[in-house]
């Protein structure tokens, strides 16, 4: 009968991780989480029925906004337009326009940032 004996490897044991208190200090510590962001939403309103198949537009001073094109607002009533502007920093100063050509009379009207504003314009 033939005796078969196996060898024992080193390297498995060495693969392993050593255990105890040293492998704790050798790990990295976590990330840091950080806060996130803080973003504030302007919310401007009009409320004026600018007559079926015409948009409402806004202009001006603040994220997204131009003195050159308008952005449309959203219609959310048959009298009611919204527009929300993020990450305003400084006082968002703006007009409105009907169909981005016609100007609201009077003057530009100002909304501190994070803040709302309700507003009936007149052409």
């Amino acid at each position: 009968m033939k005796k078969i004996t196996t060898k024992s490897s080193k390297s498995a044991k060495s693969a392993a991780p050593p255990s105890g208190a040293a492998s704790v200090a050798a790990r990295p510590a976590p990330p840091v989480k950080k806060p996130a962001a803080k973003t504030t939403s302007t919310k401007i309103t009009a409320q004026f029925d600018v007559g079926f198949g015409n948009t409402l537009y806004i202009r001006g001073e603040g994220p997204g906004l131009s003195w050159d094109r308008g952005l449309a607002m959203d219609c959310v009533a048959d009298d009611e337009w919204t527009i929300t502007l993020s990450d305003a920093t400084v006082p968002v100063v703006f007009k409105f326009l009907l169909n981005d050509i016609t100007w609201c009379v009077g003057n530009d009207y100002v909304v501190e940032p994070g803040g709302a504003t309700v507003v009936v314009p007149s052409f």
